[in-house]
Order: structure tokens, then sequence, then C-alpha cells
């Protein structure tokens, strides 16, 4: 079968010029693939293999380009050259062909090679097919399970291209979940985090918990829990409908070092036992951060709180000093944990959080983002109190009372806690 070359894997959109790459030598891999789909990336993941000496092509590439060198296996001979705009690994051919190397690989769709000194598209498993399909079809089992992080990788990939995953390799899945245990914990939690970030890897982590893929690192997830992640979804996307600065926020990490969206804070407090601390533990095993950890555990303590009626300005202070920059995870899981026909409902549901997300979303709100009208220091001096944990206590009775409309200057705020004290 003749397939067409799409014309972005070109050696002239490359970092980098072809005449570095010896003969032959063979671009493999999600590059070939998402060009054979016609999925365009800003940023390049390009990858080669050559039949030798790999290592010291891609360091005399970085030297020539005085691009980023990276020894990603020394065994295995790989090495990565890091150019602004995209990234090239480099690997040396497994076995004595070409053929036999992408006999190694995990599914069809990745072991399609394309030769840019023949502009060949060499496809010896039928990906192309299974491309026209959209479906994912294993190599081998074998290959799954030699490295059984692979499995994980399948509802990755399933989710991000659209696809299905094909009726054999899902039995072999299924077959081969205990294995996933071999896997070290942070690198099955890279591919939970791809799942949790969109809607569309909600539907496959339902899979892998189903399949028993996931279940040895969240022990208490059940069907129910599934189910949860898919209303957080629909409640993300009424609030983002409603406040779209909402949705800007679910999309942001955790932190920049941290890739954990908001909204899969929500959706992993879905996965995890209902009690913060045991909660907790289930997230240490599996290498979360303590920022991670602690977005969680909040969210899981402060959710039912926002369900309640007629909050105090006492009690809104005190959940949004509690809560911080964890709000927004948490109303999607109180909105979530909502009945299915009130979190579709729309207006209804919202009514409840209207008042807390609006105080939220307005940086003057003295209940949600209050400032200090004196400091700690002041009233130690001014009241000639030591320091002690009541000085906090009484800042709070300020801020409190600030917000109520009792007072409004520094010197209002002393006299008022003057009385206090």
């Amino acid at each position: 079968m003749h397939i067409p070359v799409p014309s972005t894997l070109a050696p002239e959109n490359w970092p980098f010029s072809l005449e570095y790459l010896p003969q032959p030598a063979y671009m493999v891999g999600g590059a070939v693939r998402d060009a054979i789909l016609g999925r365009s990336r800003e940023y390049l993941d390009l990858d080669f293999v050559i039949p030798s000496d790999a290592v010291k092509v891609a360091r005399a590439i970085a030297r020539r380009y005085q691009a980023g060198f990276v020894l990603l296996d020394a065994e295995r001979k790989i090495a990565r050259v890091v150019f602004p705009n995209a990234t090239a690994d480099f690997a040396q051919q497994e076995g004595d062909s070409l053929t036999t190397d992408l006999h190694r690989r995990d599914f069809t769709i990745n072991a399609i090679a394309y030769n840019p000194y023949t502009q060949e598209i060499i496809d010896p498993l039928q990906g192309y097919a299974d491309l026209e399909q959209r479906q994912l079809r294993m190599v081998s089992p074998i290959n799954l399970a030699n490295d059984p992080l692979r499995l994980m990788r399948a509802y990755r990939q399933a989710a991000q291209l659209g696809f299905t995953i094909e009726p054999t390799t899902q039995t072999t899945i299924r077959t081969l979940a205990s294995h996933i245990t071999e896997v070290a914990a942070e690198r099955v939690r890279v591919e939970i985090g791809y799942l949790l970030a969109s809607p569309q890897g909600t539907p496959w982590i339902a899979s892998a918990v189903k399949d028993g893929v996931i279940t040895h690192f969240f022990r208490n997830a059940t069907p129910e829990s599934c189910q949860k992640l898919a209303a957080v979804d629909k409640a993300a996307a009424l609030l983002t409908k409603n406040w779209s600065q909402l949705g800007i926020e679910l999309q942001q990490y955790v932190r920049d070092t941290v890739k954990t969206t908001w909204l899969g804070i929500a959706k992993l407090a879905c996965l995890v036992h209902p009690n913060p601390e045991v909660a907790e533990i289930e997230l240490q095993e599996l290498t979360y951060s303590r920022a991670e950890i602690r977005a969680v555990t909040t969210a899981l303590k402060l959710f039912p709180r926002l369900n309640l009626t007629n909050m105090s300005l006492r009690e809104q202070y005190f959940l949004f000093q509690e809560a911080g920059i964890v709000f927004v995870a948490t109303v999607v899981l109180a909105l979530s944990n909502n009945t299915p026909v009130e979190v579709m409902s729309g207006n209804k549901s919202l009514s409840a959080y209207a008042p807390l997300i609006s105080r939220y979303l307005n940086p003057d709100d003295l209940v949600a983002h209050a400032t200090p009208l004196v400091s700690g220091k002041e009233l130690i001096i001014t009241l000639n109190i030591p320091a002690s944990p009541v000085v906090g206590e009484l800042l709070t009775e300020i801020a409190i009372a600030r917000a109520e409309g009792k007072i409004s200057t520094p010197a209002e705020a002393i006299a008022f806690v003057r009385k206090l004290v």
C-alpha cells in the first residue's frame, strides 16, 4: 500500500539540516503518526532511529547548533538535543534492522517510520490502517508486559487522539493490569495527569479503574467515583459558561513546577478516599507534591461547607482564609456533588454558589481577600501586649469587623481591639 508522505515531515521543517543525519536514518513515533493524522504541533518533538553512533550524531548536532544535549540512556544509546522550539531524540536502532526495531514498539500507530532520504513511509505493522480506523492496536502482548507503563499510555493516547482501543488489545491490558505495580509511581502519576487535565480523559480514567490498571494506586475508586469525574467535567463547563475567569483558572497548573491543573485536583478528590487524612496517604504513595496533596485534602475538607445556606460573614471569611487559591477546585467539587439533575439544570444549582464566587472573583472583596488595616507589630506596640497567638486572633477580629462594615480605618481598628483586650 502506498502511503502519501505529509509535507510537514519534510526536513525543511526540522530545527537542523538533513546533512547532519547519516544514511540511513529514520524518523519514527508520534511525529510521524501526528503528521499523517494532520495534527499540528507548536512545539516539535522529533524521534530518530539511527543504525549506529546515535549519541555521537546527537552530540555533533547539538554542538553545531549550540543546542542543549542530554544523554537519556547510556546503555541503550539514546540522547536528546533541545532547541528553542523543538526537541529531537536520537536512539540507536534496536536489533539488526529497522523492521526489528519497529516490532519492539508499543502500538502499531507508533511503529510507522519515515525515511527522509528516500521520502518513503515504512509501515511493516499496518499502523496506517489502524490510523484510518482510529484505533490503538498493540504490536504484541510481550511488548506491553516488558514495559507495563504502556498499559497507561494506551488510555492516554486514546484520549489525546480520540481513538478506541482494539478489543484484543483491551483484553490484553486487563490481563496484564497487575503488572503496573512494577512501574515507578511517579511515571504512572504523569500519565494520570494527562487524563485528568481534560474531559476527553474522563472515560479513559473510568476504563483504567474498571480494567484494574489503577486500582492499586486508587484503592477506594469505584464506579461511582468515575461518575463523579463526569459530574466534575459538567460542573466545570457550567461554571466556565457563567464565569469565564473560573474556566481559565481551572486549566492553570497548581504551580509552574507542578503539572496538575485545578480541574485535575477536583478530579483527584473524586478518586481518593473522602477522608482527607486517608487521601493524603494515597497521594503520597503516588508521589504527588505537598502543594497537590494540600489542594486535594483542602477541597475534600471544605466543599461540604459550600453547600451550607445562610453562611455568616464570619463563616465566609474563615472559609476563604482556609481555601485560598484552592477555592476554584472546591467550588467545582461542591457543584459536582449535587444530584445530576441539579448539575445539569444550570442556574438553579449555581445560585447557592454565586455570592461566594462573586466575592472570590472580586480582588477588592474584604471577605475573600482581606487586607490588613494594621500590622501585628502595631498592635503589640500600641496595646503594649506580648507577641503571642492572641495577636493573630485580634488581627482576625479586625478583618471580620472591617468586612462587616463596623470599622474602616486603622484608628477604628485600634479602638475596636482595645475593647476586646
